[in-house]
């Protein structure tokens, strides 16, 4: 090793090294243009030279090829090395003044101008593109020709080269990006672009697949690689800090015996021959819908900015088109996603550019989710437009690159009008490797190319133990995705109850220390994180400045703090210095905390006595281009930390005794679903229904648009209930109070005798499901020929002799569906008038059926039915809302009259029955059981989930579920599916015999506290109830339901609500350690 001094600082490197490359490894940075640490050192653009003393003399020598010698002391920064490097920089620019990089030195350097007459040339001589040739790439292909003021980059005889790879590794490196780079070859050199960008930006070689990427680690694109297509470069593995890079890793076939298997392969977005009228890959204006998502996120392509990819200027009028690789001869099915996902878009895209204009070319807006036709509603508010129509072409202006769309409109009026971007909605297909999978795993897929499921098994393939869910089933959108995927969980559980948790490995700790009366001994972590914080922030700096803060006494860098080496170092530390509390300056608590905290247990040390400075995506990735600022704010971060753990104090989880007892609240196909399921997970489970009969709205139900067997399916799942060891049944029944929390549920049972009982169990599930809606309009109730899509199924199922006489049918939707009274869409009811169309006409194949309908929503393959019922005849008539069909009895015939928006005329039918597609309302006891429970209810009624997508079956309350009708209206399938999904979040708690809530939870000062109770009213999680003590009105916190949200603490007027490890004092504390500098 060689010792040496740069700038005051020690320093010690192995012999051999220059003194650029000592000064880099304490992180000093002096600047240079011709440096490469890949490459040999050249020294061609002295930037670099410092001050060398040296047994009494003084020499100023360029440090990238100064070899690094013991004893002498180096100076990389004073007046005279500044006034030499600003003469080089000004001859650089002179040479190259248009170059980014070249300004950016001589900003740094505080150089504006040069005095030397410009040559505007594009090279500077740094020599970097032939080093990377001939030392890397072994081309040797380009190298100096020319002397004095004619030297210049040139191939052999000033001739394109055949040897040049094309790999373009001379002009990654030129820091002037120099253009006689790309003509060193006699081939075109090709861009790679980013696949995960749909590629509206290029990419390397090397790099992160896309954000949140899991292992969020980079890949080595092996097909462009000069390692592996040329056996040369290997420029990754020598810098890499971490060593991860291993050119001989190989794919590895493993061996694994399992219970069963889940397959969720998801889908494609369509990837067929796009509609070549539509101008999908020849006008660059004309983007998908995943490209255009990519355009606005703010990891996309343009950071978040809505530009044209062609020339990257504002659109001012967007088009949407739908339907593009869906609901056509190539596809017959609906997507599902693609109405919402438009209308999210442009809903966005008007966020970003408030003047942009946005128009949606559709057949239907199939707003059929929870929530979405208030969106569709709130977007049309917002100034979207909604076309009814399917454009014929798009053309494009060959001078502006504009598109021309042309469409007719309802009165086959053709329109031509004039957008600056295009976005196709396309739709979703099976991904082409599904075939083969399914035939090595022997399952069989639908005529479309999707896994095989039945419509009452919708979880379960052709084949027994394996599981299939998400959009590889039919296409779907995320809060289905998320339910099946726990639905497919549930399923697995209940063949594998047998073995569950024997593969747990039990992690031991040592013993906790006390750190009870002993002052704060702070160890203090430093994380580099590679070059994402080392790269910005003067890490050794960092940690010199942490070693004279208050309470620290030990200090040090890591690479990589989340590595095992260093956590054992970590562990290692706290024991030798006796630490009583431990900081980690890195990344984000979000991802590593718990990590952390575990290090920190392992060393005996109670794993709250534990705080993270976020020094990354709150420091070195926002100030990339600052690093002074980012090191002193990274100091600041670190200091805060510190003020904080000083006062940090042991906690514990709250450890509760789970119950392993489930209560299900409705004993409809969801209740029943979800009892049967938790059942053959080995749970005993309550089941409390108020009627006198299990089965819900399936009693009234005979047959689905798919299949028939309803009353089958219901008749041997009321059996099954009934049957199990582990189900009690309480009919006629209802749950009268519900106490307790999480693992610890006390619910009182109203019996049919009308005694009560206690039940003590660990979880609950609502599935109290919802009703149809009793028409108040179009004369039901008042003439016998208008039924309701219920009623008229039942005569169609027990062949009602009255079906014979029926010539003509009219079904009018949304019936108690998005009006002023009900927002929302009932979701089946348009499938639901198809079904039965289709089955009359079974009946009587010459019976004139007129549907009149608003948006005709058979999402998904209920889309064939659609078709199919078109092409037998039925007749599909839309109405406006504004102009609703009426109805009236004329001299004892129905006569219904509805405007026709192609022939712009009332149109008189006189059908022998009108059959109304009513909605589905929530019950009305909702509101009471979600007062019991705690739980909120949505606007309209239904009970409100944790959160719409990603926890689409949870409350937020902790151990309280939803399933079925009484989520939102949905169909049987998907009731079933919720169902099991809600089984398998119940087992996730019931499956434990301890449930260990929250340490950072509220608690109250009752002495502070004056029982206002606003705390109360705001907390998300119903955790704190007010009770009397000795009198006096208080906050109480129940721990096992707070989540350290903070909203009580900070809401509190009297300042008794606290939270622990954010106690006020510990905040308190860092404000003050952040003024101190």
């Amino acid at each position: 090793m060689v010792s040496l001094v740069i700038d005051g600082i020690p320093v010690k490197v192995e012999k051999g090294r220059t003194i650029l490359q000592a000064a880099n490894s304490v992180n000093i940075k002096i600047p240079t243009l011709c440096y490469h640490e890949a490459l040999s050192p050249y020294g061609a653009c002295r930037l670099c030279v410092v001050e060398i003393k040296k047994n009494g003399s003084r020499k100023i020598q360029a440090s990238c090829v100064y070899p690094a010698e013991n004893g002498i002391e180096v100076h990389t920064s004073t007046p005279e090395l500044e006034d030499i490097r600003r003469t080089m920089i000004e001859l650089i620019m002179a040479r190259s003044p248009n170059s980014e990089k070249v300004k950016e030195m001589a900003r740094r350097l505080g150089v504006d101008t040069t005095r030397f007459v410009p040559r505007n040339e594009d090279c500077i001589l740094c020599g970097l593109c032939v080093r990377m040739c001939a030392e890397r790439m072994g081309g040797s292909v380009i190298g100096f020709a020319g002397r004095g003021d004619k030297r210049r980059i040139s191939t052999p005889f000033d001739v394109e080269s055949s040897r040049c790879l094309v790999c373009g590794a001379c002009f990654s490196v030129c820091p002037t990006v120099s253009d006689r780079l790309k003509k060193v070859g006699d081939r075109p050199a090709r861009p790679l672009f980013d696949e995960f960008d749909q590629g509206l930006r290029r990419r390397s070689v090397i790099r992160i697949p896309f954000p949140q990427a899991v292992p969020n680690v980079a890949i080595i694109d092996k097909e462009h690689c000069m390692h592996f297509s040329n056996d040369k470069c290997g420029i990754c593995q020598d810098l890499c800090e971490a060593k991860a890079i291993d050119f001989e890793q190989n794919e590895k076939l493993m061996d694994l015996r399992v219970g069963s298997i889940i397959i969720s392969s998801g889908s494609d977005v369509y990837k067929g021959k796009i509609r070549r009228e539509y101008g999908n890959g020849r006008y660059e204006n004309v983007v998908t819908s995943i490209e255009f998502e990519r355009i606005l996120s703010a990891s996309g392509p343009f950071n978040g900015h809505v530009l044209r990819p062609g020339d990257k200027k504002e659109p001012r009028r967007i088009a949407f088109v739908q339907c593009v690789g869906s609901r056509d001869e190539e596809h017959g099915y609906c997507s599902s996603v693609c109405c919402m996902y438009a209308t999210k878009e442009a809903i966005i895209a008007k966020e970003h550019a408030p003047q942009l204009t946005c128009t949606i070319f559709c057949m239907d807006i199939r707003a059929f989710g929870k929530g979405f036709d208030e969106y569709y509603e709130k977007a049309m508010k917002s100034g979207i437009r909604y076309v009814r129509c399917r454009p014929a072409s798009i053309d494009e202006v060959s001078e502006t690159k504009n598109l021309i769309i042309k469409y007719s409109d309802d009165q086959e009026k053709t329109f031509v009008e004039e957008y600056d971007m295009v976005v196709l909605s396309c739709g979703l297909e099976p991904p082409k490797y599904v075939s083969g999978l399914a035939q090595r795993l022997d399952l069989r897929l639908n005529r479309r190319g999707f896994f095989e499921t039945d419509t009452f098994k919708p979880i379960e393939s052709s084949k027994e133990g394996i599981f299939v869910c998400g959009p590889c089933t039919e296409p779907k959108d995320i809060p289905e995705t998320v339910t099946q995927s726990s639905a497919a969980a549930a399923k697995a559980m209940e063949l594998l109850k047998d073995v569950r948790g024997t593969m747990i490995m039990q992690k031991h700790y040592p013993s906790e220390l006390s750190v009870d009366g002993q002052d704060p001994r702070i160890g203090v972590f430093v994380c580099h994180c590679g070059i994402n914080i080392g790269g910005y922030v003067d890490v050794p700096q960092v940690v010199e400045y942490t070693k004279n803060l208050p309470s620290v006494v030990y200090a040090e860098s890591n690479l990589y703090t989340c590595s095992q080496d260093s956590q054992k170092r970590i562990i290692e530390m706290i024991g030798k210095h006796k630490l009583n509390r431990v900081v980690v300056a890195s990344c984000t608590p979000r991802t590593h905390e718990p990590l952390f905290r575990d290090t920190v247990r392992e060393a005996g040390l109670n794993p709250y006595l534990f705080e993270m400075a976020n020094i990354r995506d709150q420091c070195s990735w926002i100030h990339m281009s600052q690093p002074q600022k980012a090191t002193q704010k990274a100091k600041d971060l670190v200091r805060m930390a510190v003020a904080k753990a000083e006062l940090l104090t042991p906690l514990k989880r709250v450890e509760i005794d789970v119950i392993q007892k489930a209560l299900v609240i409705g004993g409809g196909v969801a209740g029943m679903t979800a009892s049967l399921s938790l059942a053959r997970q080995g749970f005993e489970v309550v089941l409390v229904e108020k009627e006198n009969e299990l089965g819900g709205n399936m009693r009234h139900i005979y047959y689905t648009i798919e299949r028939d067997g309803v009353q089958d399916l219901l008749k041997k799942m009321t059996h099954e209930v009934r049957e199990h060891d582990l189900i009690q049944v309480y009919k006629k029944a209802s749950v009268e109070s519900v106490s307790g929390f999480v693992g610890n549920y006390v619910s009182e049972i109203r019996t049919e005798d009308g005694s009560t009982e206690k039940y003590e169990h660990g979880v609950v599930i609502v599935a109290t499901g919802a009703q149809e809606y009793a028409p108040e309009e179009y004369l039901y109730g008042e003439d016998e020929r208008v039924v309701t899509q219920r009623e008229f199924e039942e005569r169609l199922a027990n062949d009602d002799p009255r079906i014979s006489d029926i010539n003509s049918v009219v079904m009018i939707q949304c019936v108690g569906s998005r009006d002023d009274c009900h927002l929302y869409c009932s979701r089946r009811c348009c499938s639901q008038a198809v079904k039965n169309a289709l089955r009359l006409l079974k009946v009587n194949p010459k019976a004139k059926i007129y549907v009149l309908y608003r948006d005709v929503r058979t999402y998904g393959f209920k889309e064939d039915f659609y078709t199919e019922a078109r092409e037998r005849g039925v007749l599909f008539m839309r109405f406006d809302n504004t102009r609703k069909p009426t109805v009236q009895n004329s001299n004892g015939s129905l006569k219904v009259v509805t405007f026709e928006p192609i022939m712009q005329k009332n149109l008189e039918i006189t059908p022998d029955l009108l059959v109304l597609s009513a909605g589905i309302v929530p019950n009305t006891d909702n509101n009471r059981i979600a007062k019991m429970l705690k739980v909120p209810l949505n606007s309209d009624g239904y009970f409100l989930e944790a959160h719409v997508k990603l926890r689409p079956v949870d409350f937020a309350t902790e151990g309280i579920f939803v399933a079925g009708l009484a989520h939102s209206p949905k169909f049987i399938s998907e009731a079933i599916a919720q169902a099991e999904a809600s089984a398998a979040r119940a087992s996730t708690i019931l499956a434990n015999k301890k449930y260990y809530a929250e340490a950072t939870v509220s608690h109250v000062d009752e002495e502070l506290c004056v029982g206002c109770g606003l705390c109360s009213s705001l907390c998300p999680y119903e955790a704190i109830e007010i009770t009397l003590k000795d009198g006096k009105r208080v906050s109480k916190v129940n721990e096992a339901l707070c989540k350290g949200c903070g909203t009580c603490v900070a809401a509190c007027a009297s300042g008794a609500m606290d939270q622990y490890g954010f106690a006020k004092k510990q905040i308190m504390n860092m404000i003050s350690a952040l003024k101190e500098w």
